[in-house]
């Protein structure tokens, strides 16, 4: 492989893959917002922001993770030009969203009641009680938007979600500045002014894909389509087969994380307060190669439609470099940084010093993170969903949970113990990755 054909690879990858790191961006940029305007108002109520966040991200990455698989299903079919089978696509997937949409709330609803027994201090659960209601809301709405940001990525069409998704990221910003601080006619409200704020942007971002979609020409003849289409229990069935493995992927890593912001709550208000600090720089830079992850399964997915080995794996392997050149910088940033940034978004001596210990792990696991999350999206696009998820079993469920609680609890190592946790979990999970993605490449049918 030349010289000349890498910088190609690296390109093409990097022009599919900005405006969806852009687009992935928006999500994370909503909840740093959230992070740095209510870090304003004190350790107690942004310790409330992350409580509430550890039960609720869990949940929505869950409800994105099945819309994941809709990007690969289309994008091999757009490669192979069988433009009947995405218009069935498009049909099932509107259908599928809504009822995901309305699980996610009824079970967030569950989980609002169970909140006083978490284990969290009286004050964090108070505040926590008033501001999950809202955010619930927010569920439907920002998981039609996902299903249709991952319908029209499968189409090679990145630059509209990005657009909307900043649009967006732009108004949450706006309204988290009149809710939370009040602002001319508008009483200041606190914590639940980042919840409006978080509501109506993705509110904003529903409608506006919604309707721009329809009017695309790339979708039109789409759109026309489907109501020709009659909704069919067994291609459902098949979406959810594929699905449902990367949202339960998505799901066990998060819920992991949020675990562990959860045992934050048992040390102390300060160490939950450090480690959303920390968690929302780690979940940025994480987005960032996740939108890399983004655009190198739908490269594989269409060059799996186009049947065509050496493209599949030389986007590959540019697609691993890239991440991990980002990630080193991140890793970097985040050691040299590490009494700089946190005491630039709280003022408490304690969390920020905390806070400072946890960007030390954070940065060495950049590299590790960085590659997993890659790797997976190559996976995907070459249809492997249901390895992943035990994957993500063994490296969290059986690996980092326990040897956090340990080094927590056990040892007495407290917050920094828990992130050693997730570093050795990381370390596996990349691993085992990085292993079953050279066998597939062993194995490719064509």
């Amino acid at each position: 492989m030349g010289r000349q054909t890498t910088y190609s690879y690296y390109g093409s990858l990097l022009r599919l893959g900005i405006p969806v790191v852009a687009s992935q961006m928006g999500h994370m940029l909503t909840v740093m917002a959230d992070t740095i305007m209510v870090g304003g108002l004190g350790a107690t109520q942004l310790a409330a922001v992350s409580f509430a966040g550890n039960i609720s991200v869990p949940v929505l990455v869950a409800g994105m993770g099945v819309s994941l698989c809709v990007t690969p299903l289309v994008g091999k079919r757009y490669g192979a030009m069988r433009h009947n089978s995405i218009a069935l696509c498009l049909k099932h997937l509107q259908l599928l969203n809504i009822l995901i949409g309305l699980f996610q709330v009824a079970l967030l609803a569950l989980f609002w009641y169970l909140m006083p027994y978490m284990g969290q201090p009286a004050e964090v659960v108070e505040l926590a009680r008033g501001y999950m209601p809202i955010i619930i809301a927010s569920m439907l709405p920002c998981q039609i938007f996902t299903g249709y940001k991952q319908f029209i990525e499968g189409l090679q069409n990145t630059k509209t979600p990005m657009v909307i998704s900043l649009i967006g990221n732009a108004l949450n910003i706006m309204f988290n500045y009149v809710f939370i601080y009040g602002f001319w006619f508008v009483d200041a409200i606190g914590v639940n002014g980042a919840a409006w704020s978080t509501l109506l942007s993705r509110v904003f971002m529903w409608l506006a894909i919604s309707v721009v979609v329809r009017r695309m020409d790339l979708c039109r003849a789409y759109f026309s389509a489907k109501r020709r289409i009659r909704l069919s229990a067994r291609v459902l069935k098949h979406i959810l087969t594929m699905g449902l493995p990367i949202g339960g992927q998505m799901a066990v890593e998060c819920l992991a994380f949020a675990l562990g912001g959860i045992m934050m709550g048992w040390i102390g208000t300060a160490e939950i307060a450090a480690h959303e600090i920390v968690m929302t720089f780690t979940s940025l830079t994480f987005m960032m190669a996740s939108g890399i992850s983004s655009a190198i399964t739908i490269k594989v997915s269409l060059f799996c439609g186009q049947r065509d080995r050496q493209a599949i794996r030389l986007n590959s392997y540019a697609a691993i470099q890239l991440s991990l050149i980002f990630m080193a910088c991140t890793a970097i940033l985040f050691i040299t940084l590490r009494n700089v940034v946190p005491a630039l978004i709280i003022d408490s001596a304690q969390a920020v010093e905390i806070a400072a210990q946890l960007m030390i792990v954070a940065g060495c696991f950049q590299l590790f993170d960085g590659t997993q999350v890659t790797v997976m999206g190559i996976l995907r696009g070459l249809g492997d969903m249901r390895f992943p998820p035990l994957v993500s079993t063994v490296a969290y469920v059986v690996t980092c949970l326990p040897i956090g609680y340990l080094l927590a609890f056990t040892c007495g190592c407290g917050a920094w113990g828990i992130w050693i946790g997730y570093l050795v979990g990381l370390v596996v999970a990349c691993a085992m990755l990085l292993m079953r993605m050279r066998l597939k490449m062993r194995k490719i049918p064509f």
